[in-house]
């Protein structure tokens, strides 16, 4: 059996139930595990709680299809909606975490989430934003510095979306194209 992808989604734990961007979490997260993937996020409120509800809406649903990265060291943190529960006790440096998925999609998001986006592009990770505010709306269509990330590097950059099913389309497409992996900080001289 081969591995099935995780695919994080990244974005405001400040947004409300009814919010555009809380809809659109939900049903990214339902699409996704329709898709085959497994659902990844920081495990607490927002967008996170929208994304692992949303999966567990899916028909294609089953026990450890969502997975929460906390940031605390207290499980109890967590969404009612995370299967998985990962307490790192790193506070924001458990963004580093996930990041490192198959594949990251932004909806909306602060400073947190623009961390999140940094370390997914340093770590050459497929990224779509969807065009929902915040910085998904800021980077979508943008390449964030010279990196060649993946195998088409001419067509490289934080992928936008207008709508859900849009960016699991971009998944779906493109994901095989990031499948090399962070190799550590090159060490340049400075003679060179």
């Amino acid at each position: 059996m081969s591995r099935r992808t995780i695919v994080s989604v990244v974005g405001s734990a400040g947004v409300r139930e009814g919010s555009a961007a809380y809809v659109a979490a939900r049903e990214l997260g339902r699409l996704l595990v329709d898709d085959g993937h497994r659902v990844m996020t920081g495990g607490l409120a927002g967008v996170m709680e929208a994304a692992c509800r949303g999966a567990h809406e899916s028909s294609r649903y089953r026990e450890g299809d969502t997975i929460g990265i906390l940031p605390q060291a207290d499980p109890a943190h967590a969404n009612a909606y995370v299967d998985i529960v990962l307490p790192t006790g790193l506070d924001h440096a458990r963004n580093t975490i996930v990041a490192n998925a198959d594949a990251v999609i932004v909806v909306d998001g602060g400073a947190g989430t623009l961390s999140e986006i940094a370390f997914a592009w340093m770590y050459k990770r497929l990224i779509v934003a969807l065009d929902m505010g915040g910085w998904g709306t800021e980077l979508g269509g943008r390449k964030l510095d010279h990196r060649q990330r993946s195998d088409h590097p001419e067509e490289d950059c934080v992928f936008a979306a207008g709508a859900p099913s849009e960016a699991v389309e971009i998944v779906r497409a493109r994901i095989a194209a990031y499948t090399g992996r962070h190799r550590g900080i090159a060490v340049r001289s400075r003679e060179g």
